[in-house]
């Protein structure tokens, strides 16, 4: 079981952005910005392409619907999708709020934040996630 499944199913503490029986989104631990974003889907699969068509257009109407809610918390020109990482074998997205292309460069030093200020972006990303 990977550790994204582990997230997923609570046995890891997440700081929840959204949910629904099928995907769950949580707040990255290593931000590039404030509201980084990682989407996974429930089901344990490694590669995003490797997921039949159906689930995959689920999983990109799910996370659409978390960038809408991320843009609503963190005003920004777009939020950023981003597909890569070989570390963690389970499919994800990343979403990014940015307003420079510079906001999705991964090699840039990662923000320091404190567990509050985690919990406080989960919650406002949530509040607009539930709103819709």
């Amino acid at each position: 079981m990977s550790i994204f499944s582990k997230i997923a199913a609570g046995e890891i503490p997440s700081y929840k952005c959204a949910e629904d029986d099928r995907f769950y989104a949580f707040l990255d631990i290593n931000p590039l910005v404030k509201g980084h974003t990682l989407v996974i889907p429930r089901k344990e699969v490694d590669y995003i392409f490797d997921m039949d068509d159906d689930e995959l257009a689920a999983f990109q109407v799910f996370a659409k619907k978390v960038a809408v809610a991320l843009k609503k918390a963190f005003p920004c020109k777009k939020v950023a999708q981003v597909v890569l990482g070989l570390e963690v074998p389970h499919a994800h997205i990343h979403l990014i709020p940015m307003n420079s292309e510079a906001d999705v460069d991964f090699r840039k030093e990662k923000l320091q934040l404190a567990e509050d200020e985690f919990k406080a972006i989960a919650a406002k990303i949530f509040g607009e996630f539930e709103k819709l």
